[in-house]
């Protein structure tokens, strides 16, 4: 087992054992443990109570995290030519589309979210393979297929985000920066969660949010009252 450095040591010993903290005082104390030299990113998971093998139990879904995430997100608009000075307007990152092709197929990956419209969903399909697994296939469902494409770099770029269950019943969300005031983190957290409360599918049984934990890059984790909102 690795050995604790002093710091962690200390945060941890910040934390009580055995308690479960209001989202106000996980949100400041998440900013007393957090020691990076670095602006740390605060980050939340939240264990469901779904079988994410079952389609009818897929938590899935987006949410405007109302103080943004504190970090540039960089946006790929794969667009058509009539389209690229709206995408450039909105604040698009990188916009084009047969050349952006090319390097997604060459390995290129460096964006956070790609935004694309309907007519050129077909083009992405093979590179389903290098897009899927880092989590950068546009889907309807996310906002991220549309028409309207000013509006979908813009809310990416002021603090919209997509999460997903995972395979072991665990949605993972950064929802800030640990330079970030209590308050917004708190505020974010209680977006994202509130979100994902009225997601509950229809399917689950028995309790829907099991747990709730905070932390920060390199930061232990915090435990949150479940009853919330």
């Amino acid at each position: 087992m690795a050995r604790l450095t002093k710091k962690l040591k200390e945060a941890q010993a910040k934390i009580e054992k055995d308690r479960l903290y209001s989202l106000e005082e996980a949100s400041a104390l998440v900013k007393e443990i957090t020691n990076t030299k670095f602006d740390a990113s605060v980050d939340i998971a939240v264990r469901l109570g779904v079988d994410p093998r079952k389609a009818n139990q897929m938590v899935r879904g987006v949410v405007s995290l109302p103080h943004g995430t504190g970090k540039d997100v960089k946006v790929l608009a794969l667009v058509t030519p009539d389209k690229e000075a709206e995408a450039k307007e909105a604040g698009a990152d990188f916009v084009g589309l047969d050349e952006y092709l090319d390097k997604i197929k060459s390995g290129w990956t460096d964006v956070d979210v790609i935004i694309t419209m309907p007519s050129v969903m077909g083009k992405l399909g093979p590179l389903g393979r290098i897009l899927g697994p880092r989590g950068l296939m546009p889907n309807p469902k996310t906002g991220t297929v549309t028409m309207d494409i000013a509006k979908a770099v813009t809310e990416v770029k002021a603090g919209k985000i997509d999460f997903k269950v995972d395979k072991t019943g665990i949605v993972h969300a950064s929802i800030g920066k640990a330079s970030f005031t209590a308050d917004k983190i708190a505020g974010n957290a209680n977006e994202l969660l509130t979100t994902l409360i009225k997601l509950k599918p229809t399917a689950a049984k028995g309790t829907y949010v099991k747990s709730i934990y905070m932390s920060s890059t390199m930061s232990p984790s915090i435990a949150i009252d479940t009853k919330i909102g």
